[in-house]
């Protein structure tokens, strides 16, 4: 491995990890990669995942330096390919295009890869330095890892609270809690996730969209997840009459009534039946397994108390994008999540703060799961 130069090493991997995250949201099955290529302390090149994947950000980033690519040093926020996909190896354009130098944030758990692409690199006598800004392109990768390693997606709990963790006073209003600056960064969550979920009591009750509604980003919507046990949401609801335009999934158990899923599929819905689960529920860990083997990476959960008490029941939830309006609704209210049982701190889900926003009035925590 080569040495790093820390600074301007550092500098440029958190430029490529920029350039990644513009693919959040729009690159799955794959990860979301940065490239930067630099030649004599300037850059030449700049690339990332394009949406659905291809191209890759080393073939983008070599394609606007052209010739300039040779002698530079090429800045990956993950390892490069190694495979024949339905592009040829990164790595071996990146050898091609003659580049003096690699450095690589994090290594690709993917078995096709894992190693790979640096040894690659190396027998071709380009000098590799790995792990630089490591932490941060794990976690900007986090949902691709989990994929790959455990089959499922990464979740997010996104809920909107009082101050005292209420969704909604006692008579059920819930509009609006958080005020317009954080309603766009919430949409701006559902653009950078590659689904969005709820359960059918909330789909009943809202009738809601799921789409991404900030200009621009409209094609950006994720593909719409409604955990329907026994598939009673109506076929009037905006999410089925939508679902001709914007992917959406049912997901139920596989109990549920033939015509009811008969009907969805001919008005474009894709239905997915699993094992059953608590109650009407279908069960949540074949739901998110189910998810994983169609090519999800992060998955949004926007349902109401007792789907989010679910998911923290079953130890589903890995991060929470919590938003407080400044407003205390008393014991009365509805809480966040629903009783799921909890009778010892030491055994309820654990999370530890990692951001902290200010949207306006109200205010953005973002949380990560304790290992």
């Amino acid at each position: 491995m080569a040495k790093s130069s820390d600074n301007a090493d550092r500098r440029h991997m958190e430029a490529a990890l920029g350039l990644a995250r513009r693919g959040l949201g729009r690159v799955w099955p794959n990860p979301a990669v940065g490239c930067v290529l630099v030649r004599d302390g300037r850059v030449v090149g700049r690339g990332w995942t394009r949406p659905g994947g291809r191209p890759h950000a080393e073939t983008e980033a070599l394609g606007r330096a052209g010739g300039a690519s040779r002698g530079a040093t090429a800045y990956v926020s993950l390892e490069p390919c190694s495979h024949h996909g339905q592009t040829p190896p990164c790595a071996d354009a990146l050898i091609a295009a003659g580049i003096a130098r690699a450095v690589v944030a994090v290594e690709d758990p993917d078995p096709r890869v894992s190693g790979r692409g640096v040894a690659r690199l190396e027998r071709a006598g380009v000098p590799v330095t790995l792990g630089v800004c490591r932490d941060e392109a794990a976690a900007l990768n986090a949902g691709f890892f989990l994929r790959i390693r455990e089959g499922r997606p990464l979740v997010t709990w996104k809920t909107a609270t009082s101050l005292d963790g209420k969704i909604a006073t006692h008579i059920g209003e819930s509009q609006w809690i958080t005020g317009e600056d954080a309603r766009a960064r919430a949409h701006l969550l559902r653009a950078n996730h590659d689904a969005i979920a709820i359960g059918v009591g909330t789909a009943v009750a809202d009738d809601p969209q799921l789409t991404c509604r900030l200009p621009g980003l409209e094609e950006a919507s994720p593909v719409r997840v409604v955990i329907d046990g026994r598939l009673r949401l109506p076929l009037t609801s905006r999410l089925v009459a939508m679902a001709g335009s914007v992917p959406t999934w049912f997901i139920t158990r596989n109990d549920a009534p033939e015509e009811r899923r008969a009907m969805l599929r001919d008005a474009g819905v894709e239905v997915i039946p699993v094992g059953p689960g608590e109650g009407d529920r279908p069960h949540l860990g074949e739901a998110l397994r189910a998810l994983g083997a169609r090519g999800i990476t992060r998955l949004l959960l926007e349902g109401g108390s007792q789907l989010a008490a679910a998911f923290l029941r079953d130890g589903c939830v890995d991060r929470i994008a919590w938003f407080r309006g400044p407003y205390v609704f008393g014991g009365d209210g509805l809480p966040a999540a629903a009783g799921f049982g909890v009778e010892h701190i030491a055994r309820s889900p654990a999370f530890a703060r990692v951001a902290i926003t200010t949207c306006g009035v109200d205010t953005l925590e973002t949380f990560a799961r304790r290992p």
